[in-house]
């Protein structure tokens, strides 16, 4: 069942590589705003995220799609999206990847 889960959990995250913020071109997952992503016994998804402001104009749009994505991996029954900004997020949480992309070195 672990190797079940963690096959689901790599699926859930290139999913979430997937999903960009509009207005940066770097997925969200790189950029450090996924925060967790669990499978509990049932085969529901628990994503918890942030954003890289509150008062992102967008959040709507970008929870919908990581809910769409997130529930399209085989193996998914349902999936729960918990958006916190408890930590705010910062720069220092971009991937390697994500801050080369930016020109952040």
């Amino acid at each position: 069942m672990a190797d079940n889960n963690d096959k689901r959990i790599q699926d859930i995250i290139e999913m979430l590589r997937e999903v960009y913020d509009p207005e940066i071109p770097v997925n969200i997952y790189d950029l450090g705003l996924v925060y967790s992503v669990d499978i509990d016994e049932e085969s529901k998804a628990h994503v918890v995220m942030t954003l890289t402001a509150p008062g992102c104009p967008v959040a709507d749009m970008i929870v919908q799609e990581v809910y769409a994505n997130v529930s399209s991996v085989e193996g998914v029954e349902d999936a729960f999206i918990e958006l916190t900004f408890d930590p705010p997020w910062d720069k220092s949480m971009m991937s390697e990847e994500a801050k080369l992309e930016l020109g952040f070195f």
